[in-house]
């Protein structure tokens, strides 16, 4: 019995738009449907790069409806996760590797009332997450390292996505796959079929010469992985 929940969602990272016309970006991603914002928050400590932090956040939810997906590659996520979450966050997602209490974080995510997730550098094992399921409500899986856009896709994440799926299943605990780097129209097919719910592409839409008709295509390339196993997309929910 699987238990992939939903009709695969594309969550484009605004990392990769321009910074001086993300409303501009938000509306695209209204129009091309199926989509969640992806938000890349760096602390130029657990990564080595800076990037968005909680006022922007709020500034993008003052302009979607959209869901916020709030990856935070920083260290200490417990001290601002739930701020994140005041902010307008609908999903949070923190590093197994920057927190050794991670249990308590992805409580106080959920308790804050947003959805939260763990997130595995290339080199973690799926395993690590064993005694974490029921604890999270979505698993992400870095196929590059994180830090910088624009990277290569590591070939090797298609299995660790099919031995989390195999521990969903497994386990009878319904939980998201999201993949992110290096998501293009020469992989997305394949990383739904082994078992991905939600991709995120920065370089892929918004660094296309058409940005709605990239989405559009990866959107396609998807329902094809998922309609090549035999499942029925369904809606969101």
């Amino acid at each position: 019995m699987t238990l992939r929940p939903v009709t695969p969602l594309l969550a484009p990272s605004i990392l990769s738009a321009d910074f001086a016309r993300l409303g501009e970006a938000l509306r695209l991603l209204e129009q091309a449907g199926g989509c969640t914002v992806h938000v890349d928050v760096m602390d130029g400590r657990f990564v080595p790069n800076l990037t968005i932090g909680m006022p922007v956040v709020a500034s993008l939810r003052k302009e979607t409806k959209l869901p916020l997906d709030c990856h935070l590659m920083i260290v200490e996520p417990l001290k601002f996760a739930a701020e994140f979450v005041q902010a307008g966050a609908d999903w949070v997602s923190v590093h197994q590797e920057a927190d050794p209490h991670l249990h308590r974080t992805l409580a106080a995510i959920r308790a804050a009332g947003a959805q939260a997730g763990v997130v595995l550098n290339p080199a973690t094992p799926v395993e690590t997450l064993t005694d974490l399921v029921g604890d999270f409500d979505f698993a992400l899986l870095m196929s590059v390292n994180p830090g910088f856009g624009g990277q290569s896709f590591i070939p090797r994440t298609l299995d660790k996505v099919q031995r989390l799926d195999a521990l969903r299943t497994e386990r009878q605990t319904p939980f998201l796959i999201q993949v992110d780097g290096g998501v293009g129209l020469d992989n997305a097919q394949a990383l739904v079929r082994a078992g991905a719910d939600v991709l995120v592409a920065g370089h892929a839409v918004f660094k296309a010469s058409d940005p709605l008709r990239a989405i559009r295509e990866l959107l396609s390339e998807m329902k094809q992985g998922r309609e090549s196993i035999g499942l029925e997309s369904r809606p969101n929910g």
